[in-house]
């Protein structure tokens, strides 16, 4: 993937907002800011976001609500929360809604950045194998109507001639569609079409 991922900032905060703004741009990081977690909800996108900065005490929409926001639309990107010292049980509270990380204020640069690095990696890894599921699963519907039949006996340990009997077919044609579906889908054995088809909860 060759979109640089965003990193949300949401802390009502202006001066907090534009120091991390400028932190995190230090490093060659794309960053966006919010004053409010509904000025976030409506902005986020999660295909091209990296991680999330969230003062865990803002006025409306607290950090908290956010993250439960998040969880019921089965928004999985990581959640950094920034809490104070008095806030260990929100803390608690916010790992057990998803959030990937906390971070005590006050907090230093570098401690920050680590965080955020790690976060924005694991993002990518996640990224990656949601994109390669979707593309596993796109290739799927470009199969035929025979080649899906095709696949099904092979993800139940058919061998060609049986396949054929199944369809009526001959064992040649068997092994032309296979090669055709193999191709598709992009496997390269059946031990990489099995693995593909199965993360991608494709069932024939």
């Amino acid at each position: 993937m060759t979109e640089s991922l965003v990193v949300h900032v949401v802390d009502d905060e202006a001066s907090v907002r534009d120091s991390l703004r400028w932190l995190l741009e230090s490093v060659g990081l794309r960053v966006c800011t919010h004053a409010d977690g509904e000025a976030f909800l409506a902005e986020y996108r999660p295909q091209t976001c990296g991680c999330v900065l969230l003062d865990i005490r803002m006025p409306g929409l607290s950090g908290i609500e956010v993250l439960e926001r998040m969880a019921q639309d089965g928004r999985r990107v990581p959640v950094i929360v920034f809490t104070g010292h008095a806030d260990v049980p929100l803390a608690v509270r916010a790992m057990r809604l998803g959030a990937f990380d906390f971070i005590e204020k006050p907090y230093s640069d570098s401690l920050l950045l680590e965080r955020v690095q790690r976060a924005l990696s694991m993002r990518r890894e996640t990224r990656d194998r949601e994109v390669a599921l979707e593309e596993t699963r796109r290739a799927y519907e470009r199969l035929s109507a025979r080649e899906r039949q095709v696949l099904a006996g092979v993800l139940q340990g058919r061998p060609n001639k049986l396949i054929a009997d199944d369809l009526s077919l001959s064992i040649k044609t068997i092994e032309v569609h296979r090669a055709n579906l193999m191709q598709k889908m992009g496997a390269h054995s059946l031990a990489d079409l099995i693995r593909r088809v199965v993360q991608a909860g494709i069932e024939p």
